[in-house]
């Protein structure tokens, strides 16, 4: 009887303890989302960008005190500008990471301007859902200003998807183009951590699959089968949200960070730039 009363004593405890850490790593996720989502690298304040590729910087106030870091990537022939790529990049790093990029757009003859968002590079200030979606609009409204909206091209690429989404949700372009979006952050957590309620934990939305159905022009996603941070599912999901004459192209075998190395992909984003 003893030896049974221990026996349920420790299975009693192991639960206790299993059920605490539970607890504890869900406060944890829940305190530190932050931190796991915007991975930022910042720069200094008088760091000097060293690009091989045409470029300008410019630091616009937002605020008294925050300011948004951009980098305009020009082609080399500046005579024939096709138009302007706005370039809302991933969780990781900053513009620095970014700018290998620039040369698919730019040898098409395009400008590709690229923000930092909040905390990243050399923006100041702290990552709010709002935030870059105002900070999205303040590029836009910079490039309409130099061109036509048919001569702007929306690129979003893992979390940039979002903003890129909700920007072309109402203001006009040319057309959408989404590197391994998200169907909406809480769909996102739920799958990412499938023992918590992740979904109602997550402080942000960025609901991609409604912004998407406000589109009206054009939109291209690009997703890999074996992407391991955004699963490729979150792009099926999209996928039936898009609209007639809307392309969804599946990368076989690619990842999360080197769909640049596929020939569908860049098959794909030469007709687009051709146009």
């Amino acid at each position: 009887m003893n030896h049974k009363r221990s026996f349920n004593k420790i299975i009693f405890n192991t639960v206790k303890l299993l059920l605490a850490l539970y607890a504890l790593a869900g406060i944890l996720l829940w305190t530190f989302q932050d931190r796991l989502i915007f991975q930022a690298t910042q720069l200094p304040a008088n760091y000097q960008f060293d690009f091989k590729e045409p470029h300008r910087e410019l630091l616009i106030p937002v605020t008294e005190k925050e300011k948004l870091s951009i980098v305009q990537f020009y082609p080399t022939d500046t005579t024939h500008t096709k138009g302007v790529v706005l370039y809302f990049h991933g969780n990781r790093e900053n513009i620095t990471h970014y700018a290998k990029f620039a040369p698919l757009f730019t040898k098409h003859g395009y400008e590709i301007w690229m923000m930092d968002y909040p905390g990243y590079g050399k923006s100041t200030g702290t990552v709010k859902e709002k935030r870059l979606y105002a900070d999205a609009l303040l590029l836009y409204k910079m490039a309409i200003r130099q061109t036509t909206k048919d001569n702007i091209l929306i690129y979003g690429k893992s979390l940039g998807t979002g903003v890129a989404s909700e920007l072309a949700s109402h203001e006009p372009c040319k057309q959408l183009i989404l590197e391994t979006p998200y169907y909406s952050f809480p769909s996102l957590a739920a799958q990412r951590f499938p023992v918590y309620p992740a979904a109602t934990m997550v402080r942000y939305h960025f609901p991609v699959y409604e912004y998407l159905q406000q589109v009206k022009v054009p939109i291209t996603i690009f997703h890999g089968t074996e992407d391991e941070v955004i699963p490729y599912t979150n792009s099926e999901k999209l996928k039936k949200v898009l609209k007639t004459g809307d392309v969804f192209i599946t990368i076989n075998n690619g990842k999360h960070n080197n769909l640049s190395e596929f020939s569908e992909y860049l098959q794909k984003m030469d007709s687009l730039l051709r146009l």
